[in-house]
């Protein structure tokens, strides 16, 4: 295994976890190495794109160079095999219907899910859509928007049940409740007598890009099996969250 090359990493994990520029005695007193050595590496490392030298301080810093070739990835990363596992294990451990969604524009996409094992579970199929304000997974996602972002969708709301949600003012307070909880609860609003529990899923460039969440009849999600299900929801999006890059979601549950 080449020594120098793990150095080289070394240094740039060492630059790329700091906000401000750092010096050469100091990130060779952190990394075990001479300054002679340090300041080799970080030449190469300016030669290659990935640091520069600041011409006030003399400090070293990361360019943006490994965040490029990051995106690059991401832009190459289906998150369906990603999540797979984790829709599997939520579906053993709950019998309910998982669903992974994304958002377009004011619908949720139906990009993968597993089936409950009851006779009674939820009708959806891969690729459907729905609305994302009377939906777990829709309302997760659009949590992760500013009140103007979700201003500016344009959404038409309709009553499709008796629970839906029917005013701006009435989705920002709900929003307001998954953003202070970091799940959200569907309570009949899409589908009369059909609830869940999601999550959003976050990727390395902290961006909300899918929603996890279960979904089955309110006679067996009460309220006291939803909020026995709402940790294992957030672990869930956790862990696919930690496997795209992101740092794992802190914090546990509320009663939903």
């Amino acid at each position: 295994m080449d020594k120098v090359f793990l150095k080289g990493l070394a240094l740039l994990e060492a630059l790329a976890n700091h906000d401000e520029p750092r010096g050469i005695t100091e990130l060779a007193n952190e990394l075990g190495l001479t300054k002679s050595n340090v300041h080799r590496l970080l030449q190469a490392l300016i030669h290659c794109g990935f640091a520069y030298q600041d011409a006030d301080s003399l400090r070293y810093a990361c360019t943006f160079k490994m965040w490029q070739l990051g995106t690059q990835v991401w832009n190459r990363t289906d998150i369906k095999p990603i999540a797979r596992p984790h829709l599997v294990e939520l579906n053993r451990l709950t019998q309910e219907t998982v669903h992974l969604s994304v958002r377009e524009g004011t619908d949720v996409i139906y990009v993968d899910k597993v089936n409950c094992a009851h006779p009674i579970g939820t009708f959806t199929q891969i690729g459907g859509r729905a609305p994302a304000y009377c939906t777990a997974t829709g309302k997760a996602l659009l949590s992760t928007l500013s009140d103007a972002e979700v201003e500016s969708l344009g959404i038409q709301f309709q009553p499709h049940t008796d629970k839906t949600l029917l005013t701006m003012e009435q989705l920002e307070a709900e929003l307001a409740r998954t953003r202070q909880q970091g799940f959200s609860t569907n309570r009949g609003e899409w589908n009369q007598g059909v609830g869940g529990v999601a999550a959003p899923v976050f990727n390395a460039a902290q961006t909300a890009c899918a929603a996890i969440g279960i979904s089955g009849p309110l006679e067996r999600l009460t309220p006291k099996v939803r909020k026995a299900y709402t940790q294992l929801v957030l672990d869930a999006a956790s862990a696919i969250s930690e496997s795209l890059g992101r740092g794992p979601l802190n914090g546990p549950a509320r009663t939903p």
